[in-house]
């Protein structure tokens, strides 16, 4: 189940035409999104399995998952910022309940993606998915 963030960006993504429309709106999306400061951009928080580098860095607060990121890409910035939208704010005991793939299905992503951007996605995925587990 996603939370009203992500529902309102699948809203917004039947409203766009085309995928380019939609790809320029992920590219915005992570232009707005704040920058991580260079002191949490370290080895601990960089995932694995990116072709560009990312950073997550995730918070649990009363029982609430959060985290930021940042990437040297535009695109998987982006990407990042709709990870957000569908984990940001969740009770961490749902975060392994939700079904990423299927979510993000929603969106078209799986269609559009190359392989190594699907591939960096998972393991952004899968990194969510294991920190909040390892704090329940």
């Amino acid at each position: 189940m996603a939370n009203p963030d992500f529902e309102e960006l699948v809203d917004t993504f039947e409203f766009l035409d085309d995928w380019e429309d939609r790809y320029r709106h992920v590219i915005d999306m992570g232009k707005a999104m704040d920058p991580l400061e260079d002191a949490l951009r370290v080895p601990a928080t960089k995932v694995d399995g990116c072709a560009s580098q990312v950073w997550l860095v995730p918070k649990i607060e009363d029982g609430i998952f959060t985290f930021r990121g940042e990437s040297d890409a535009m695109i998987v910035r982006g990407l990042i910022a709709v990870l957000s939208a569908l984990y940001n704010n969740q009770p961490v005991a749902e975060i392994g309940k939700i079904n990423a793939v299927a979510e993000l299905g929603r969106l078209g992503l799986n269609d559009h993606l190359s392989a190594q951007r699907s591939n960096g996605l998972r393991a952004m995925v899968e990194r969510i998915q294991t920190t909040a587990a390892a704090a329940r």
